[in-house]
Formats: structure tokens, C-alpha cells, sequence
């Protein structure tokens, strides 16, 4: 018998372990239950809509509600539900990961399935440990990555993770990861504060710092977004990852784009590699693979790293149960049909440009410092004071950003993220169909709780 909805939150406080979620915020509030989505909306279940800004996780791209996804998932678990990738192999895993390598830029042609983003980061780094042993540069093994930056939860991808609000009650993580700078250009060193490309040289050339700091000889690879999430969507400036690329090069240490949120479409690209012009030696996705209609993700890597793995009697010791699973990749398979079909990267080129001027229109607020992003990813950038760019005391922050915007916006019908992993912004990443009828109703909303709220200050 289902559950009425007073039975559904007693039993939601009693039992469910919500994640990334203080749960003394419950105790004399609801627990917000979402029951459908259609296209750019979902309904919670006393029946009020919301539009989500989120994309739910950065993940719905095609919206909610598609049949043909679902099924494509009932048919397949009908036929075969259930087959690891342990030295044997089926259909729609093979057919996904030609079509993957396909979409990929240059010889990414080897696709390791994951059941999600983090397995496909910790995958990336043990590889890249696993191809420099088997090459003869064993001391190769450290990682580095940028300040801020969220790259998973479990212990080695926490420790790529530049967040260390998010780590030191783990500690001690997995030892050998080193940060270096981000691409914020709002926030960039004074030197190179009014120069974009020139701060992109100098943020790119730290990373050839760090490895001559660490010892070029024991560096294995460099963890990076297109753009990075965390912080509030960081672009990169002009050259920045070609320079990064030259960098890599000549210390030999791997590329590893973390593209989980950037990946198929969010950008307008399949990969954001092809956005920015870059050849990496590894990709890591998820989400969008499945516009999440079921859980997947991928690393996918270069023939060289691969070579190794080819001898006699070689393997790479690693595998997830659920890493490929046949009912999840027909269901990629079944979206990226729909990406081909609807023309969706097309549609995201066509409408990205009315996307940020959109945003663009929250300048005139005193509260917004900056809109920044590409494609259908923003990070709008919340100040105290905006002529100094000054931010927002931890206090403040508390009372401003959780206290009031965040469970505002759920009340006016906007479904996003206000996050102060870095200097507080409310993130945007709407499903990949939104229109400017979307974005104006995000603006609308954005601009009445933040008016507010630099009311409030």
C-alpha cells in the first residue's frame, strides 16, 4: 500500500539518510518530496511546480518525462537485465562505447564504464598510477588539481577535490594531491586582474610551478574541468588549456578533463574538450550520458594508455559490478539518439547567447557581483559590496544565502543551487530544451528574492 503524504515524511524523517543535507533543518519543516517531472518542470506532492534550474543534478538534459528513455530501459531489462564487464561483454555496451569514442576528440577511443562520475575520477587516477609502473616511471603517482574544485566523494576522488570544507572530517584521505590556481577572473591575483589572457597564461604556467615544486619525476597526471563547477562556474580564459597542454607535454603528466557535469551538450559540445580546443589523455562523465534516466558514467582513454594493457598476460585490476549496466547503456544509447534526432547541440549553440544576456539583466542588482558560465551552466556571484567585490562574512553567508535565498527561491517555483563552496553564488544548469520563456521565469524569480535579499544586508 503506498504511503499518504504525512505517512511519506514521518517515514522520510525516520529512515531516509539524505545526502549533503543538515537534517535539524527537518525538524520543524518538511522534508520536500518530488513525485513527477514534465519537460523543464517538476511537482512535489502537494502539486506545486517548479522550474528545474538544476537540471536536477546537472544531469537531466533532456528534461523529464520522455518515454523513449524509459522505454528503452523496459525493453532492455526484459531482454537481459543484468551482465558485469568481467571479461565478457554485451551488445549495448560495445555499441555505447564506439559511439562514445566517437563523440571523443583524437585517439580517445577506449571506454571504461562506471555506474557514476566519482568511480569514473578514481578510475582516471588509478590508471594513470597503473600506465606509469607499467612504463617504467614508477614514482609517478601524484595528482594535482585546482583550488576549489569538487571532483567526487569517495577517498580518492575527495582527495583530488580542492574543497577542504568537504574533507578534513575524512582525513585522512589518500596522500600525494596538490592544488593549483583556478580560472576565476573576477577573483584574480592584482597583477593580472585586468587581462584575461594574461591571467590564463599565468594560472596555466602555476601547474608547470607545482610539478617542478613536487618533482616532475613523481607527477602523474592533472585533474581539470572545462569549467569548473564548484566556486561557481569558472570558463577558462583564451589559451589556458592549450598552454596546459604544452605543459603536460613536456613533464609527461596526463590531461585528465573532468567533464562529469561538462559533458554531452551542457556546453553545446558532446565533450567540452571540443568546446576549448583541447586534446586531453583522459575524460571522465556521467550525468548527462543518460540525461539520468538510469545511474552510468565513463572514463574514457587514449590508445596510449591502453597500449600497455594490451601484452600477454597485462590487466588493468579494476572494475565496478554496475559499470556498464546493459539496462543503463540502452538508455544512453536511446539519448543520444534523441540528441542526434532533436538537435540538441544545435539548439544549445543557438540559444546560449540569449541564456547569458538574459542573466545578464541581474547586474543592475547591488547584491550581483557576476554572471559568468557557458553554454547552459551560470554561476551568478553574490557581494556585499560591489565596487570592492568584497564578500560576505561567514555569518553572513549562513543567514543570507541558507537562511533566506536558498529556501526562497524553492518558494517562488525555482528549483537551483546556492551554494558557498568558494564565495557564495547561486548555480544555474537548466535541462538542455529550456527556451527563453525558461529563462525569463529564472530571471523573474532570481531578480525578486535577490532584490530582497540585498534588502536585507
Amino acid at each position: 500500500m503506498a504511503l499518504d503524504a504525512q505517512q511519506l515524511q514521518q517515514a522520510a524523517k525516520d529512515h531516509l539518510w539524505l545526502h549533503f543535507t543538515r537534517h535539524g533543518s527537518y525538524d520543524h519543516a518538511d522534508v520536500p518530496v518530488i513525485v513527477r517531472g514534465e519537460g523543464a518542470y517538476i511537482y512535489d506532492d502537494q502539486g506545486k511546480r517548479y522550474l528545474d534550474a538544476l537540471a536536477g543534478l546537472f544531469v537531466s538534459q533532456l528534461g523529464h518525462g520522455r518515454t523513449d528513455l524509459a522505454e528503452a530501459a523496459r525493453k532492455q531489462a526484459e531482454q537481459l537485465a543484468f551482465m558485469p564487464l568481467w571479461s565478457y561483454a554485451h551488445p549495448n555496451a560495445i555499441e555505447l562505447a564506439q559511439r562514445v569514442a566517437g563523440y571523443a576528440p583524437g585517439s580517445l577511443n577506449r571506454v571504461f564504464f562506471t555506474s557514476g562520475g566519482g568511480e569514473a575520477v578514481e578510475s582516471a587516477w588509478k590508471l594513470a598510477k597503473n600506465y606509469f609502473k607499467l612504463t617504467g616511471k614508477p614514482m609517478k603517482h601524484k595528482v594535482l588539481s585546482r583550488t576549489i574544485a569538487y571532483h567526487g566523494t569517495t577517498q580518492g576522488a575527495l582527495s583530488i577535490t580542492g574543497l577542504p570544507g568537504l574533507k578534513q572530517q575524512f582525513e585522512p584521505l589518500v596522500p600525494s594531491t596538490f592544488r593549483v590556481p583556478n580560472t576565476n577572473f573576477y577573483r584574480a591575483p592584482e597583477h593580472v586582474s585586468t587581462d584575461v589572457e594574461a591571467f590564463g597564461c599565468w594560472a596555466a604556467d602555476q601547474i608547470a610551478v607545482q610539478i617542478e615544486n613536487e618533482g616532475p619525476d613523481t607527477v602523474a597526471a592533472v585533474f581539470l574541468e572545462p569549467v569548473q563547477n564548484a566556486g561557481g562556474c569558472f570558463p577558462p580564459p583564451p589559451g589556458y588549456f592549450q598552454r596546459v597542454r604544452e605543459i603536460c607535454d613536456e613533464y609527461d603528466v596526463l590531461m585528465v578533463s573532468d567533464e562529469v557535469i561538462c559533458a554531452f551538450g551542457r556546453l553545446g559540445h558532446m565533450f567540452g574538450a571540443e568546446r576549448y580546443g583541447y586534446e586531453p589523455d583522459m575524460i571522465t562523465c556521467a550525468k548527462g550520458i543518460t540525461s539520468g534516466y538510469a545511474p552510468l558514467g565513463a572514463m574514457i582513454a587514449s590508445d596510449r594508455l591502453m597500449e600497455p594493457f594490451l601484452e600477454e598476460g597485462a590487466m588493468f585490476a579494476h572494475g565496478y559490478t554496475f559499470g556498464g549496466h546493459p539496462v543503463s547503456t540502452a538508455v544512453a544509447l536511446a539519448n543520444l539518439d534523441a540528441f542526434e534526432n532533436e538537435k540538441v547541440l544545435d539548439h544549445v549553440k543557438s540559444n546560449e547567447g540569449a541564456f547569458r544576456s538574459t542573466l545578464e539583466r541581474l547586474k543592475d542588482l547591488p547584491i550581483v557581483g557576476d554572471v559568468r558560465g557557458d553554454g547552459y551552466f551560470y554561476g551568478i556571484e553574490l557581494v556585499k559590496d560591489k565596487q570592492t567585490r568584497e564578500t560576505f562574512t561567514a555569518e553572513e553567508c549562513e543567514r543570507l544565502l541558507f537562511g533566506f535565498v536558498s529556501k526562497q527561491l524553492f518558494a517562488e517555483g525555482l528549483y537551483c543551487r546556492a551554494d558557498d563552496r568558494g564565495d557564495p553564488v547561486v548555480q544555474l544548469s537548466p535541462p538542455l530544451i529550456c527556451t527563453q520563456e525558461h529563462f525569463d521565469e529564472m530571471e523573474q524569480i532570481l531578480r525578486a528574492v535577490l532584490d530582497k535579499a540585498g534588502s536585507l544586508l
